[in-house]
């Protein structure tokens, strides 16, 4: 597996080492001693599943007292990820990154703690699977508006963009409840 470092400091791009040939492929999705030893020594407490349609956009999500760190992947189609860094005292505070993550290249995107996330579907439909380091806890998340300007994200530009009514109601990076 190679571990790629992106320019938010513990955001990682993980790309497992794929083994195909005539009958498919098979990788290794995790393998907690792999991933300890190349930066991620965390414990992973819930996986997630979802299957969204062209043009969903999820996010962008985080939780202030819980804060979830992620490992993200998509099983099935294409997904634009974005991770925004929440961190008060980081360097990178309000940077975003972004990757085009699918079931082609096989990466998977390591979001730790103090980051929001979300994702925009770019094909017909997408499987995204992510694991969790804290429990999910509905009344703990909070919503960083997708579009906001100061962001700068390149989201796709996809028609129509389906959002629920609580990523429509996300608020601006000035106004986020951040993390230490």
């Amino acid at each position: 597996m190679n571990v790629i470092a992106t320019e938010l400091p513990g955001l990682l791009i993980v790309e497992p080492k794929v083994f195909g040939d005539a009958r498919g492929f098979f990788f290794e999705g995790y393998h907690r001693e792999r991933y300890r030893a190349a930066g991620i020594d965390v414990e992973f407490v819930q996986d997630n599943y979802s299957r969204s349609c062209r043009g969903t956009l999820r996010g962008l999500h985080y939780q202030i007292t819980q804060p979830q760190g992620k490992l993200v992947q998509v099983t099935r189609g294409e997904v634009f990820d974005v991770a925004v860094d929440l961190r008060r005292s980081s360097p990178t505070f309000g940077r975003a990154a972004w990757i085009l993550l699918n079931e082609e290249n096989h990466r998977q995107l390591y979001v730790p703690p103090g980051f929001a996330h979300g994702f925009c579907v770019t094909t017909e439909t997408a499987d995204f699977a992510y694991k969790c380091t804290t429990f999910y806890n509905p009344g703990d998340e909070r919503t960083l508006l997708w579009n906001d300007p100061t962001l700068n994200i390149p989201w796709p530009d996809l028609e129509p963009r389906i959002l629920s009514a609580k990523d429509e109601r996300g608020v601006s990076l000035s106004h986020v409840e951040t993390y230490p």
